[in-house]
Formats: structure tokens, sequence, C-alpha cells
């Protein structure tokens, strides 16, 4: 990726110093690094600090072209493109990863697998993949203060802020197209482990309800079942542990609907332990007198073809403390 930016032209009146401090008009041009990149993807890591919200207004009003024309949201960069950024002043209280410096530097002992393709790595519950819709940086933010010199560093997939396990960012262009490759192609194999309200039985396998997303009156964007409008969904489900009350269940989502498993789990009439959205109030409250603050599902395991040696990979995430510490205080149930 190439830069070069415009100097400011220096009014008598004005000192050099106050000159240098205003920002400056950036011309980027494109590489295969940043190729088939979405444009607002490519500014919210470009333009560090500035909220998301900013960048699409800046979209919005032709301060951000492409070309020298304007561009939708959407629009994927093509090599050579010629982006050309507006000045925009960032503020210090809008650094991402300045103010969690502690939080930043715990990822590096998250990090299960890294080569010069991949990140693997077990995210850990509370926090966000990225930042926007109200959080000043996210998980992905945070890699990319713990490695600067990185040319790139992009999620292959997402995990709600409150589930934890494993997640891949990929390092290069090429690594990110094979893995979503993979990922249409139902390639990738993701399983999740949850501990459930009651007696899952062994006969229930798979939940195949439809799913909408609805917007409350309150503004909360939740996810309903809809068999009419909503979309086509289907998760498979073993039961690995039976307690007393409750069960632990591997969970593999065949579709990636959002807060698929959660309310899957809902509807099954299993909700997830502590789940704010979809779970069930008596049993939270159980496991909060236990000790369990944090929603129990966990992406427990994950496989892939590696893109650069072609072999096939699998990659676990341990239990953080909470989770271990919950189900050490459960009693085992034999039927």
């Amino acid at each position: 990726m190439k830069e070069h930016i415009t100097k400011n032209p220096q009014p008598a009146d004005k000192s050099a110093a106050e000159s240098e401090d205003r920002p400056k008009v950036r011309f980027i041009t494109i590489d295969e690094n940043s190729q088939g990149q979405r444009i607002d993807n490519f500014l919210l890591k470009t333009l560090k600090g500035v909220p998301k919200s900013m960048i699409y207004r800046l979209v919005r009003k032709g301060e951000i072209r492409v070309n020298k024309k304007r561009i939708k949201a959407e629009y994927k960069l093509q090599l050579e493109d010629l982006v050309r950024i507006a000045p925009v002043r960032v503020s210090e209280e809008a650094a991402p990863v300045s103010t969690q410096l502690k939080k930043v530097a715990e990822l590096e002992k998250q990090i299960i697998f890294e080569d010069d393709c991949l990140i693997v790595i077990n995210k850990p519950t509370g926090m966000a993949v990225h930042g926007g819709s109200g959080l000043s940086f996210g998980l992905i933010e945070a890699l990319r203060a713990l490695r600067p010199k990185a040319k790139m560093l992009e999620l292959v997939h997402r995990l709600d802020r409150d589930t934890s396990g494993c997640l891949v960012v990929a390092k290069k262009r090429s690594t990110l197209r094979s893995l979503h490759e993979q990922l249409r192609h139902k390639n990738v194999q993701k399983f999740y482990h949850a501990l459930v309200k009651g007696h899952w039985t062994a006969k229930m396998t798979r939940c195949t309800e439809g799913l909408r997303k609805n917007e409350l009156k309150s503004g909360e964007r939740v996810v309903v079942v809809d068999n009419v409008n909503g979309k086509e969904s289907e998760t498979r489900f073993r039961v690995l542990k039976h307690y007393e009350g409750c069960s632990l269940v591997r969970a593999f989502p065949v579709t990636g609907r959002t807060h698929q498993i959660r309310v899957h789990c809902q509807v099954s009439g299993h909700p997830i332990a502590c789940d704010a959205k979809y779970g069930a109030e008596g049993f939270t409250a159980t496991m909060n007198k236990q000790g369990l603050k944090r929603l129990f599902l966990h992406a427990a395991s994950i496989e892939f073809t590696h893109p650069k040696t072609e072999e096939r990979v699998k990659f676990e995430a341990p239990y953080d403390n909470a989770l271990t510490a919950i189900l050490k205080k459960q009693t085992y149930k034999t039927y």
C-alpha cells in the first residue's frame, strides 16, 4: 500500500507548528494486501481512532473518493485504486487501545496458533470482535496494536461479544479469500459448548427453526423464530454431560445466522446459562449464585484446510476460569 500526503499551505500569520498539526489530505494506492476489501473496513483499519459513524458519514458526503469518484460503503477495492481521504482530525479521546493497554497485553496469552498466514486466538468473553456500536475498540483493533508491523489483520469470521473461544484472523488477503471460500462451501467445522437448562435428551440432535432479526421499540435487536419469513437455519446438537438441572451440549451450526445457537437452544426449551437476551431468569439466577456471571457459550474448536499447506488443521480453545469453575460445582447425573 503506497501513501502520500498533500501538504497544507502555510499562511503568513500561522506558525509552522500549527500548520504541521492540521490534518492533511491522504492518497493511498491499493496493493494486493488490500485488494478485494470493502472500503468501510479498509477505512476502519486505516483511520485508527475515528468512530465508525464518522467514517460512514465521510463516505456519504464524498469526503472519501476512489479514483476521483464517489463510492458507497460496500465498494470493494481493486488493485491500483487511488483512495483519497479528506483531512480527518482524530480525537485523543477516541484512540482505541491506549486506555486498554492491560487488556491488549493479556491477548498475547490467548493466541493459540500463529504463522505468516493467520492467527487463531481464544477470544475472551465480554470483548467485541471489532469497535463500533458504542465501543471504542475491539479484538481486531487490539491485535493490530499487538502486531503493528503486520501489513493486514482481518477477521475471518465473528463471535458474539459474550461468547468466548476460537476466532481466526487472516494476515494475508489470499488467506482471507481462501477461508471465506471454505466457509461458503461449509468446509469449516466450528463446534461450540453450551451449558443449558434442564435435561437435553439424546434424541434431540438438530434444530431447524427459521430465524429473523427483529428490532424492539427500545432499539434493542433480537432474533426471533419465524419459519415463514425467517432465514433457513440448522444447528446440530450432541449431549456431552448431564448434571442435576442442566446439561452440557456440543453445538454444530450448519448455517451461520446471528445468535443462532442461543435462539435454537431457547426454542428447544433449554436456554443457555446466563444468556441476557434469550435465557431463563430462574436458571440464570441459580448460575449467578454459584458464581457464573457470563454467558456459557464457548467456541471450543475450529477445523479447516490451511490455505498455505493445504492440510486439514484443528484448533481447540480451553475454557476460561469461570466456565471451568461452574462445571466443577455441578453434580454429575446418569440416566
